[in-house]
């Protein structure tokens, strides 16, 4: 058998002398967060453990049909933890301002994530930025323990996985992918709910919002950043909480001629949150973001970010530009001499 990499043993080791757990994930958390902290609880009440799932944002509605008990819960002070670990958090100020204090009592922090931009903040830090999600990271470490995965955790964890790749889409996709989304399927995933949940039942407020993505927008650097502005007043005349705004950009990212999309939303008065997409591997946004002290990955990241509306929004759009300033478009494929059969029928 081959040998497991050292902290991932170390992990499971900890993980098995563990009693008291608690598993925490990033602040406004998305599939692949929801889904590796779900399952991971799972995984570990089914070992007999004690196990908490703290998120500081409520579940989004979406996923919610992951969580029919309810598991996940605001962090509440005061209790002690033999081991943490948190999932999917590039460092441990994603985990939100409340959750320091609740999780200090502790014996080990275990960091499990696949973000290149990962400060490794944890006592035990298993960071893969090649795996597409951290839901496969999760996967691997219950494969390696040996432990059940039921149903209800195929389920967490083909969303997880799912939502990170832009359901199998983003060229971070691995072979690999597609090999653990058939084990999840086969071992019980409903693969029929999930797509209805996640991705073809949308809240009228979120339809709200995105109608005024749709009017509101604007293309700049030769139509290749499209970007939108999204107020505290939108989300109170649309009814929309901030968890509605997830996959909106994707549509701005699917203009034809569009390279880099880019939503600001206004969080409080002097903060702004901006979210990246790009859909080409010459223009990371994962570097962009990082210039502004957020992180991601190449074709999708974000940052929250001081100042005032217009002064961020002038900021990032010169900084998006710089990195577009080398983008070459790509050659379309060569065309034999030969016409197409289309071509024939249109030429008569």
């Amino acid at each position: 058998m081959k040998a497991l990499p050292r902290t991932l043993a170390r992990i499971l080791e900890v993980l098995r002398g563990a009693q008291r757990v608690c598993v925490v994930g990033h602040v406004r958390p998305d599939g692949d967060c929801i889904g590796s902290q779900l399952a991971l609880t799972l995984a570990l009440e089914a070992q007999g453990k004690t196990v908490h799932c703290w998120n500081e944002d409520a579940v989004p509605q979406k996923y919610r049909f992951l969580d029919p008990e309810g598991r996940m819960q605001k962090p509440q002070p005061g209790c002690q933890f033999d081991c943490v670990v948190a999932t999917d958090a590039a460092s441990f100020e994603r985990l939100g301002p409340n959750m320091a204090a609740a999780i200090a009592q502790r014996q080990c922090l275990i960091n499990v994530d696949h973000h290149v931009s990962n400060t490794r903040y944890g006592d035990l830090n298993w960071v893969v930025p090649r795996q597409p999600s951290t839901g496969e990271l999760i996967y691997r470490l219950l494969k390696a323990a040996r432990w059940p995965i039921t149903p209800a955790i195929a389920d967490c964890l083909f969303t997880a996985i799912s939502t990170d790749t832009g359901s199998f889409q983003y060229p971070t996709t691995l072979p690999s992918t597609y090999h653990v989304a058939g084990e999840l399927v086969a071992r019980g995933a409903n693969l029929a709910r999930i797509c209805d949940e996640v991705y073809q039942s949308f809240p009228l407020p979120r339809v709200r919002l995105l109608k005024r993505i749709y009017s509101r927008f604007r293309l700049t650097a030769n139509d290749r950043i499209a970007y939108c502005w999204l107020s505290r007043a939108d989300f109170a005349r649309t009814g929309a909480d901030p968890s509605d705004t997830e996959g909106l950009i994707d549509h701005l990212r699917a203009i034809e001629p569009v390279v880099v999309a880019c939503v600001f939303e206004e969080v409080e008065p002097g903060m702004v949150r901006v979210s990246l997409r790009s859909k080409s591997d010459q223009v990371d946004v994962g570097k962009v973001a990082a210039q502004f002290g957020g992180g991601g990955h190449p074709a999708a990241a974000g940052a929250r970010i001081q100042g005032t509306p217009l002064s961020v929004r002038r900021r990032v759009l010169a900084a998006l530009k710089r990195a577009l300033s080398h983008h070459q478009p790509e050659a379309p494929p060569p065309r034999s001499g030969k016409p197409s059969q289309v071509e024939r029928s249109v030429a008569g």
